[in-house]
């Protein structure tokens, strides 16, 4: 299974989702999985992860992950040349470094040169933005970059961000 994880901040709520699905090439999604608690923390620049890592986590431990293969997070894994992690990095420690996490961008880290590929889906010109741990970066890169989809962001992640924004 491959769990693909947003969440959504209204009020003083967020809307956690996982899109579960089997195979990189799967049109709809297996199961999708809800969650909304209240805000853990304020964002902080430079530390998103304070704020969306803790709505995963409590997501993640209502979901069966005996059969996890890989998680996708919206965002970067790293965000330095160095590795320091940014969501999907602390989330990938979190796990022991025991599930592969890749983080999809839809804007670009520019200070951030080596952690990251681009890739373009459909007839899009803009790139999608690939950071990953666990995982071989430009393997990660063409995972996503073969998800099912004819547009610049995979049918399942369109679902996902959807999913999170209806309303409760």
């Amino acid at each position: 299974m491959i769990l693909a994880f947003d969440t959504y901040y209204f009020d003083d709520k967020a809307k956690t989702v996982a899109v579960a699905f089997n195979e990189w090439s799967d049109q709809v999604p297996s199961r999708i999985y809800t969650e909304i608690s209240q805000t853990p923390a304020a964002y902080e620049p430079g530390a998103f992860y304070k704020r969306e890592l803790p709505c995963i986590l409590s997501l993640l431990n209502k979901i069966d992950q005996s059969e996890l293969k890989t998680i996708i997070v919206d965002g970067y894994v790293v965000v330095d040349n160095q590795g320091k992690p940014g969501l999907g990095g602390h989330l990938y420690k979190r796990l022991n470094q025991k599930i592969p996490v890749i983080g999809v961008a839809k804007s670009d880290f520019i200070s951030l040169t080596a952690g990251k590929v681009s890739i373009l889906r459909g007839k899009s010109t803009k790139p999608l933005y690939i950071s990953s741990m666990g995982i071989e970066l430009y393997e990660a890169g063409r995972l996503i970059e073969e998800m099912y989809g004819d547009f610049r962001m995979p049918a399942l992640l369109s679902i996902l961000d959807q999913e999170t924004k209806k309303t409760v």
